[in-house]
């Protein structure tokens, strides 16, 4: 890891989902083809109603013919930071699927593309690489620019890259980039129906 975290699990759970964060400090280091490759494998794996495999994801590497118009799409805070990542990834999911030979509406496209970002941002940690997910950007303009066919969704960006090392940042971004905590458990785990309101 590259930075000291507090994050401390109420059960035990696998460190690999403590350890995926978001920062916002990179070192400007090129992300390999091969490496985003490994990446969008393990989101390929991801469950998903019916096997539809809804998502899609659209991606431009530092430098390459397509990394000002993915970074351009991004709101002026993000790309204030993501200038600095090594890949630029947008997702979109279908809100069709097919079920034997016909097109039905697919009630789970969001859901399921969740599953394969997931998948994606954990492969990431563990090659040594950081995702920061966003949904600070144009989704309409995305869809244009990227060709999207109709009846996707824009459902978010990422930024890929290498985190700085925490020595590394300066007082401000050491702040800025202290891993968060998360709600506990008992208020989003509810044994038979959700609890009664408070009068």
């Amino acid at each position: 890891m590259t930075t000291p975290t507090p994050r401390q699990p109420d059960h035990e759970i696998d460190p690999l989902f403590l350890e995926r964060r978001s920062p916002r400090a990179f070192t400007g280091e090129a992300v390999p083809e091969a490496e985003l490759m490994r990446m969008f494998e393990a989101a390929r794996w991801a469950p998903s109603s019916y096997n539809s495999q809804p998502w899609r994801f659209v991606y431009a590497l530092r430098g390459d013919a397509h990394w000002e118009t993915l970074l351009g799409l991004l709101v002026p805070g993000n790309q204030k930071w993501a200038k600095d990542t090594g890949a630029l990834v947008i997702l979109v999911s279908s809100s069709q699927m097919r079920v034997g030979e016909a097109l039905q509406p697919s009630w789970s496209h969001s859901l399921d593309a969740g599953a394969a970002s997931l998948a994606f941002q954990l492969q990431a940690i563990r090659q040594g690489w950081h995702v920061h997910g966003m949904s600070g950007f144009d989704r309409e303009r995305a869809l244009a620019a990227l060709n999207v066919p109709e009846g996707y969704r824009a459902e978010a960006a990422y930024a890929v890259g290498r985190a700085t090392p925490h020595a590394a940042l300066s007082e401000e971004q050491r702040l800025k980039e202290a891993p968060n905590g998360r709600r506990p458990i008992t208020d989003f785990v509810f044994a038979g129906g959700f609890p009664a309101a408070k009068p």
